[in-house]
């Protein structure tokens, strides 16, 4: 009888103690994928960013962040009005509303774009000025100021990934998962880290090609 009971204590110790490292590995892959969708996030702010930087190249993109007054309510150019470039250097806006070419405009003058936009009445058109040899150095130098940002909050995810991790540990995750864990986290560190320089040459290139 004694035996039977020292057996079921055993097996039950034991499916318990499964239970746990099972609940604790599971808990390891949720603030893992929690890293990874913060550092996706990381690298869409960076793309976005990037876009606003003139290259040279019109793009509905340099737009992005330009609110006009919309009937009282600060309201995003794109949600009242089409934005398109019939080529390289032109973009035109063309607004559902001709009563709102006024406020467009001087959105544009307020958001300090570097274009000067003129209106025919029915839309607004924006010229693409070339770019000096200064302003694509600056805007290099933009371009890694942004990209240090995003490592930046690449890191923050690893940070805060780790912490969870070695929490884990001390509520007792085995040292070789936890060790695992951080080692996982680590490569996943690496691999967005190449992901942002990636990012940062192409948009160099571009901004330097003439």
């Amino acid at each position: 009888m004694q035996n039977i009971v020292l057996i079921s204590y055993l097996c039950f110790a034991f499916f318990e103690n499964l239970l746990i490292y099972l609940f604790m590995n599971e808990e390891v892959q949720l603030y893992y994928d929690d890293a990874v969708e913060k550092m996706e996030k990381a690298l869409k702010h960076l793309s976005a960013e990037l876009a606003k930087l003139r290259a040279g190249k019109a793009s509905p993109a340099m737009l992005d962040g330009i609110l006009i007054n919309y009937y009282g309510t600060p309201t995003p150019l794109q949600q009242v009005a089409n934005v398109n470039t019939p080529d390289a250097r032109t973009i035109i806006i063309q607004p559902w509303e001709k009563k709102t070419i006024e406020a467009i405009e001087k959105a544009i003058f307020a958001a300090n774009i570097g274009m000067t936009p003129s209106n025919n009445g029915e839309l607004v058109r924006l010229l693409v000025p070339p770019l000096t040899e200064e302003r694509r150095k600056t805007l290099v130098k933009n371009v890694k100021v942004e990209g240090e940002n995003a490592k930046i909050s690449v890191r923050n995810a690893r940070r805060d990934a780790i912490e969870e991790f070695k929490k884990m540990g001390k509520n007792g995750l085995p040292e070789d998962t936890v060790k695992d864990a951080e080692e996982d986290m680590q490569k996943l560190t690496d691999k967005y880290y190449k992901k942002v320089d990636e990012i940062l040459a192409k948009k160099e290139t571009e901004i330097m090609t003439v």
